[in-house]
């Protein structure tokens, strides 16, 4: 996710740190056991993936990753930069004269482009006395010179589940604008408009807000803020125990926030109290222009050891 700016008054932060520290973690639940790190991956039960199967009838496939490149939106000092190693790698060896090329890449690698946001990622800050992560993970044990020492993105489980995508844009008429919050009354009512069954465990909920026709078009525009939802469709998903929610924006909840007090609050309520994770900058529009609602959603995070985060292109099934 990106992170805009927002006021850093002590003010505030004793707030924060009185309040809203208690607000996210007070009664957190540890939905997967005391000793999980996989998070919402657990729903993904065999069960599940034959159920996920019978989603596909045309054997059609729409990936849902965005193009990584230079060009496209980048918050802050973040940096993609690739780099050919000079045209050739290697050779010419051998009487066949074999070649091969190689490449370097200097980038955020997790929080850039489409990226999948993991357990390690989100964590609650007490005002100067401690972090903490999903599961209770505490910041000054979880963190390490060469990544996370627990909650990395390798212990995340593969995901091949049932994805719906809600056309809010659809649903309202119009696309959705900086700041516009998705509602808890816009998921059952996109639902029903597009005849799906209710959300089960372990599914994928998508949220097409009509945010990514700025991409590489307005960079500026798209990271400013986004629409997207907010505290209680966070909470409504993670009482339906989904595994993944997803947009065609980069942070999937709304910022500015409507209360001018919380910063990210849903990404909280859905990775450090419920395991479920995130998938952003998403390439809705692919689905919606091909008619497509419902789907078996197929993703596995990248292990890389200790990473709070992945890149990586879902595919949508169908």
């Amino acid at each position: 996710m990106f992170y805009a700016k927002f006021p850093r008054s002590g003010a505030l932060w004793l707030l924060l740190g009185l309040f809203g520290f208690s607000y996210v973690l007070a009664d957190s639940p540890k939905p997967f056991g005391a000793d999980d790190q996989a998070g919402a991956s657990n729903l993904i039960t065999p069960d599940k993936v034959r159920a996920a199967t019978r989603l596909i009838r045309e054997g059609r496939i729409i990936p849902l990753g965005r193009v990584y490149e230079a060009g496209m939106p980048l918050f802050g000092d973040r940096v993609f930069a690739l780099r050919a190693t000079n045209g050739l790698d290697g050779g010419p060896f051998g009487e066949n004269g074999v070649v091969w090329t190689n490449d370097f890449l200097a980038t955020e690698i997790a929080q850039v482009g489409t990226q999948f946001d993991g357990l390690g990622h989100i964590g609650a800050h007490t005002h100067g006395e401690s972090t903490v992560f999903y599961n209770g993970h505490k910041g000054e044990d979880l963190f390490g010179r060469s990544g996370l020492t627990s909650l990395g993105i390798e212990h995340v489980k593969p995901f091949f589940t049932r994805g719906v995508v809600l056309d809010i844009v659809a649903l309202r008429g119009r696309n959705l604008e900086r700041g516009e919050e998705i509602t808890v009354a816009d998921i059952e009512a996109a639902l029903k408009r597009q005849k799906l069954a209710p959300l089960t465990p372990g599914d994928v909920v998508l949220f097409h807000t009509g945010w990514g026709r700025l991409w590489m078009v307005d960079n500026a525009k798209y990271n400013d803020g986004e629409p997207g939802i907010g505290v209680p469709a966070a909470k409504y998903l993670a009482g339906k125990r989904v595994a993944i929610v997803g947009a065609d924006v980069w942070g999937v909840e709304a910022h500015p926030n409507p209360n001018p007090d919380l910063v990210f609050p849903a990404h909280q309520e859905l990775i450090i109290k419920a395991g479920i994770f995130l998938h952003e900058n998403l390439a809705t529009e692919r689905l919606i222009e091909a008619g497509v609602s419902e789907f078996a959603y197929i993703y596995t995070p990248l292990p890389i050891k200790g990473a709070s985060g992945s890149p990586g292109s879902p595919l949508a099934v169908f």
